[in-house]
């Protein structure tokens, strides 16, 4: 699938001298946006043929543009950020409807989204919990969480399946949903830490009053272990359901999926090594892990030019 590259002028405000951007330096720019926020997508989206790779960086570079507005802006205020992630889910709809853009990553997300057909309503499901982030500081149940997970997480599973090409679609769907969940719900578990500094618990309230854990004080406690055990469990649900999806999807993209499941599920291996402690350090698979998995997953030869790409 190829695509024309000419270049358009940047949008900016009146008077503005902006410099033009090319649908292949758009695309780069998402691929930079993965490669430095998602390496775990970023390797195992490079075992992807080179004609669908990029769809997928667009795909990312768009829900890291809005993230960044959600939680990267710095010391801005609440309804700045609003503002801004209203902004952005305006300006992409308008660019979606004229069937191009001017924005640096907006122009590669649109020819994205009309290349696969993509379902407007998966960006709106999307852009409604960024703005839950905003506001929404936890979450009481696991219905709760899931109702924000499926704009947050579900969804992508969704946006990737036309990319991916399974033969059946509609079947591989519910499998895809859940891999999304499992990848966020892992995310949640690592980032405890993390996540507290920003005033937000994305684990499910009512299961920490359950074990008697509480993430607040920060301290790795019988009742903490036995509530991020109970939640390890859960994810390990959801990766078997996704599982079942691989296995529906074409060899060529089964093993770019697999790559990812594999060193997502192996971010939970090292929270339990770590004792469960995900308040002083944050658990990560080493890059030359990723790489190695990658390898495994394709066959000879492969480390040196994944490791080859390291550089660019």
């Amino acid at each position: 699938m190829t695509a024309a590259l000419r270049p358009v002028a940047v949008r900016g405000p009146v008077g503005t001298p902006r410099s033009s951007v090319s649908l292949q330096e758009s695309y780069a720019r998402c691929r930079e946006l993965n490669r430095a926020y998602g390496t775990t997508y970023y390797w195992a989206a490079q075992v992807l043929p080179r004609v669908v790779r990029h769809h997928v960086h667009a795909l990312y570079g768009f829900c890291r543009h809005a993230d960044d507005i959600v939680d990267d802006l710095g010391p801005v205020a609440v309804d700045v950020r609003a503002k801004a992630l209203a902004d952005l889910g305006d300006r992409f709809f308008e660019d979606l409807e004229l069937g191009d853009s001017d924005d640096p990553v907006l122009k590669a997300v649109v020819h994205t989204v009309r290349a696969f057909d993509l379902d407007p309503s998966y960006f709106r499901r999307f852009l409604r919990s960024m703005e839950m982030d905003l506001t929404v500081e936890h979450y009481r149940t696991w219905d709760d969480l899931c109702d924000y997970m499926d704009g947050s997480a579900a969804v992508i599973g969704e946006m990737m399946l036309p990319i991916l090409g399974p033969e059946d679609i509609d079947a591989t769907r519910p499998h895809a949903m859940d891999l999304g969940n499992a990848f966020q719900l892992t995310n949640f578990i690592r980032d405890v830490g993390e996540d507290l500094e920003r005033g937000r618990v994305y684990l499910p309230l009512e299961d920490l009053e359950r074990f008697g854990a509480d993430p607040w004080a920060r301290r790795v406690t019988p009742e903490w272990v036995a509530a991020i055990r109970f939640q390890i469990d859960r994810c390990a649900e959801l990766y078997r359901s996704a599982d079942v999806g691989i296995s529906m999807l074409p060899p060529e993209s089964a093993v770019a999926i697999r790559t990812a499941r594999i060193l997502y599920s192996e971010i939970l291996d090292r929270v339990v090594a770590q004792g469960y402690d995900v308040f002083t350090a944050r658990a990560r698979v080493p890059t030359a892990r990723k790489l190695a998995v990658a390898a495994t997953n394709l066959g000879g030869g492969t480390l040196r030019r994944l490791a080859a790409r390291r550089g660019g």
